[in-house]
Formats: structure tokens, C-alpha cells, sequence
């Protein structure tokens, strides 16, 4: 066995109505005023209003910004951050998807040390700690919430940059399942199944420690025997628990063993043609897991075990087995079979290569990739 370390600094709470412990996490951070980050999706359906409503019984002031979007940009975090030092406040609160979370940590990281987030792309460029972070994820897939990077999309570059720094992680997150039992389904899927590939690649990277390995496996255990279900009725209060635990154990498997060449890949198709990042994640997986299968070391067939839905084998399990169940687990889903679908042309992908190949992920991808390999995978998913 290697050698291999992990820490888990963070207080998390989890449960049916542990929203309203938020309150008592202001108090135990000293905050008398807090900045809100979020999206106007979630203003307009009423989540943000909940929270500033708790938020305030508990005697805080609060300032709120909704400027959040999809694929969130370095403008935006330039915005947030301005806002967050007029506003006078002393703790941030990241309401949302990965996007506001991932704006939160970008913002804490400004505040604190200046410049902009573009001067922190990689690993380990945060000098210090950053503004203290509540995070409440109110869908299941990111991770963000326990995770050590931040991804920003810089439109000078056409390029979605990451920040990857221990010193980023939130103090506290809330998960609090009646959060997403309002999810559209598409949202649901999408974001649930990028929560399974975040355990999936962690179990397959070359960087999977025992410690990853335990979170990865409960991660694919919880979300597979959970994603069609929550799909179908969001409103399955078991199903909805399951799939936010789900999501939090993959986030702290990936946080610490990264990702492969899915994420390496769907990260240029978001930042070129702006397309959910659960949804670009989906469409690669199963070319990726077929490019993968010649360095499988027996680990495809738990994954399978994980995430299939007959109770029967039918006989000696081979790679193509779990192939097929993640291409029928998409269609099941709704998710588009191919990157063509989504918008992708054949014109765009030797840019895209190029971007790929900048990221740390291929480095633990199971099997070695040169950007031949990834124009090639591309061209497969078209």
C-alpha cells in the first residue's frame, strides 16, 4: 500500500431542516453581517428569501448578491468581490450550485489577498487562509462544498481556469435534503449523474488512496441505488437524502484523489459552447470508460455492482457490461447521446485538445493520455 494523508477541517451538518441551524453557525463565526452569494433562479422560487429570513431572525445583517450564472466568469467574481468589500461584511454564505459556491471561494480569495483570481489558476497559489464560508448546496452533484478548487470561466481565454487550494474549503456546510426536493428533473439528473463520475473517477485515479476509496465506493453506492428514483419523484425524501450524502462523500474522494479525463474534457465543451457541466460530463463518460477499460484492475466491476439495475450478471463480468449500463443509465436520464447534440463541432475540438491537456486531471487519469488520444475521444463522442 502507498503512502498517502488526508484531513477533514470542515464542520458539516446534515439532515432534513438543518437550515435552521444556520443561525448558530453565525454565531460560533462572530458574524454581525454576512454577504450573501447566489442566483436568481433560486430568488425567483423563493429559496434565497428562506434563507435571508433565517438568517436575519438570528439578528445578522446580510448583504445579497444574485449575480451568479451558469459557467460562472472572472467578471463575475471581479463583481462579487467589489460588492463584498463595500458591503462591510465578515463571512460569506454560498447559497446554490457548484457556481455560487465556486464564486464564494474566488471572492474570499480577492478580499483577502488582491489581484485578480486569474493570478491563482493552479494548485497551491493561495497564500492563506480566505474569508470564512458557509456552504449550502442546494443540488446534489458538485461537492463543492467539500472540495478544494474552484472553477472559473475566463471569456478572454475561452477557458475555464480552476483554483486549487486546501486553504478554500468552507468552514461549515449545511446539507439539507428538503433543499433540492424542488430540483426539475433534467437539473436532478444532470446533476446527480456528475456526482457519480465525481466518485467514479476518484475510485479510477492514480492518485485513489484507501481513505478515497471508502468515500468513492459509499458515494457510488448511495447515488446509484438513488438516481432513478430521485429523478423520477424528487419528492422521495430517502432518495433525496441519499443522493445529497452521495454527492458530499464523492466531493471529499475527489477532493483528495482528483478527477480524470471526463472532467479534463467536459470543461472545454462548457467553456466553447456552454453547456451544463453535468450534461458534458455525461455525454464523455462512457467513451472515457471504454478508453480506460485497457487499465482496468478489477475496479469496473464494483462500479458496475454500484450503479446497475438488474440483480444478475448473466455470467464473467467484461468492461463493455459496464459501458453499456452507464449509456442506458443516460438515456434513462435524458441525458443527449452525443457532443453534437449539445452543440459541439468537429471544427472546435483540436482547441479543445489543446485546453485539455493543461489540466492536472489527465496527469490521474488510469490510463496515459497524449492530446492524439483526446482529439480522438472527442471525435468518438460526437
Amino acid at each position: 500500500m502507498k503512502n498517502f494523508g488526508f484531513k477533514i477541517p470542515q464542520n458539516i451538518e446534515f439532515g432534513m431542516g438543518s437550515l435552521q441551524k444556520l443561525p448558530q453557525i453565525l454565531r460560533q463565526l462572530n458574524a454581525e453581517h454576512v454577504f450573501l452569494i447566489s442566483d436568481r433562479g433560486l430568488d425567483a422560487v423563493g429559496v434565497v428569501k428562506k434563507v435571508q429570513e433565517i438568517i436575519t431572525s438570528g439578528g445578522v445583517s446580510l448583504t445579497t448578491c444574485l449575480e451568479v450564472k451558469p459557467n460562472p466568469t472572472v467578471d463575475i467574481v471581479n463583481d462579487a468581490a467589489a460588492c463584498y468589500k463595500a458591503c462591510g461584511a465578515t463571512a460569506i454564505i454560498a447559497l446554490g450550485g457548484g457556481s455560487p459556491i465556486d464564486v464564494a471561494k474566488a471572492v474570499g480569495v480577492l478580499v483577502n489577498y488582491g489581484g485578480s483570481i486569474t493570478d491563482y489558476e493552479g494548485p497551491n497559489k493561495v497564500p492563506g487562509p480566505i474569508t470564512p464560508i458557509v456552504a449550502i448546496p442546494t443540488t446534489a452533484g458538485t461537492g463543492s462544498e467539500v472540495t478544494a478548487s474552484a472553477v472559473i470561466t475566463d471569456e478572454a481565454r475561452n477557458y475555464k481556469l480552476s483554483v486549487i487550494s486546501y486553504e478554500m474549503l468552507p468552514k461549515y456546510a449545511i446539507l439539507d435534503p428538503e433543499l433540492i426536493m424542488t430540483l426539475p428533473a433534467s437539473i436532478a439528473a444532470a446533476c446527480g449523474i456528475d456526482a457519480l463520475i465525481h466518485a467514479l473517477e476518484a475510485y479510477l485515479s492514480t492518485s485513489a488512496s484507501p481513505f478515497t476509496d471508502a468515500m468513492a465506493e459509499k458515494a457510488m453506492q448511495l447515488i446509484g441505488k438513488n438516481i432513478r428514483r430521485f429523478v423520477a419523484n424528487r419528492q422521495d425524501a430517502e432518495a433525496a437524502s441519499a443522493m445529497m450524502a452521495g454527492s458530499n462523500f464523492a466531493g471529499i474522494a475527489f477532493a483528495w484523489a482528483r478527477l480524470g479525463n471526463v472532467h479534463a474534457m467536459s470543461h472545454p465543451v462548457s467553456a466553447f459552447f456552454n453547456v451544463p457541466h453535468g450534461v458534458a460530463n455525461a455525454i464523455l463518460l462512457p467513451t472515457v470508460v471504454e478508453y480506460n477499460a485497457l487499465a482496468d484492475t478489477g475496479r469496473y466491476e464494483v462500479i458496475y455492482q454500484f450503479i446497475r439495475q438488474d440483480t444478475h450478471t448473466g455470467g464473467c463480468f467484461k468492461p463493455e457490461m459496464l459501458v453499456a449500463e452507464i449509456k442506458e443509465l443516460n438515456r434513462t436520464l435524458g441525458i443527449p447521446a452525443s457532443l453534437s447534440a449539445v452543440g459541439v463541432t468537429e471544427e472546435s475540438i483540436p482547441a479543445m485538445a489543446k485546453d485539455v491537456m493543461k489540466s492536472g486531471n489527465v496527469l490521474v487519469n488510469p490510463r496515459q493520455s497524449t492530446i492524439n488520444d483526446i482529439i480522438r475521444l472527442y471525435h468518438q463522442a460526437l
